[in-house]
């Protein structure tokens, strides 16, 4: 496969209109159409930008075997890229290494030093569910994470987080921020539980709140029914946890 064919099939495959890809790399699309023929091929500012556009090394559009999948290892790294795609993407890309470069992965399923996919996994991931050094992505779960749903790490943010340093709606952790918290230090807008805890209703060994249980002096069906009482529509898994909870 010479040149002008691998960039004719990774545009197809990519769903390109000539026009639309000239855009991209900001030539004229009779400049496309020449690439494709043979007649001229692109320099190497342009092979960077196909690279970029189509999530390829410059060395994969080089090379002129027919392969299923690209997959290139060298004394840096390894890097794998499907050739089945999803509107362009591929199912899987795998990109990971040492050395001065950024090794970037981008796939439904995505491994790399930096990773984004609906399933991300790398030392910066982001995606739907996303496991990394930092995670960002509906589930996220790393040393530092955030997640819209359920943030899982050393510092979590989300709906749910749970970690060393923990914020969100319903956080647990060493260190706990939210509207209903529990940790070792808590901080809940409308229930805290802790150690020392810190809100409207709070439950612990040291508090400070409206209204206040110290240690295990109410018992699990008082904490729910106060908690119901002044919040009503706290959801019943919550209430079930915090009032189980003793320190």
């Amino acid at each position: 496969m010479n040149l002008g064919e691998k960039i004719y099939n990774l545009r197809k495959n990519a769903r390109f209109s000539q026009e639309e890809l000239a855009e991209k790399v900001n030539v004229t699309r009779q400049t496309i159409s020449n690439w494709e023929l043979g007649s001229t091929s692109p320099n190497p500012e342009q092979l960077k930008l196909l690279s970029k556009v189509f999530n390829v090394s410059v060395d994969y559009i080089l090379d002129n075997e027919v392969l299923s999948s690209k997959c290139r290892r060298d004394s840096y790294g390894y890097e794998y890229v499907s050739k089945t795609k999803i509107k362009g993407v591929p199912l899987v890309h795998i990109n990971l290494g040492l050395g001065r470069s950024i090794r970037k992965a981008k796939g439904i399923i995505a491994i790399g030093n930096i990773s984004k996919g609906v399933f991300a996994f790398g030392g910066i991931a982001y995606g739907l569910v996303t496991l990394g050094g930092v995670s960002l992505g509906l589930l996220s779960f790393g040393a530092v994470s955030i997640g819209l749903l359920l943030a899982l790490g050393g510092l979590s943010i989300g709906a749910v987080s749970i970690g060393g340093l923990a914020i969100g709606l319903f956080s647990i952790g060493g260190l706990s921020i939210g509207l209903y918290s529990i940790g070792g230090c808590a901080f809940g807008k409308y229930v805290a539980c802790g150690d020392y805890a810190y809100g409207h209703i709070a439950i612990g060994n040291h508090v400070k709140g409206s209204v206040e249980f110290i240690g295990s002096e109410a018992s699990s069906s008082e904490i729910r029914n106060v908690i119901l009482e002044h919040f009503p529509k706290t959801w019943d898994l919550i209430v079930s946890i915090i009032s189980n909870v003793r320190f």
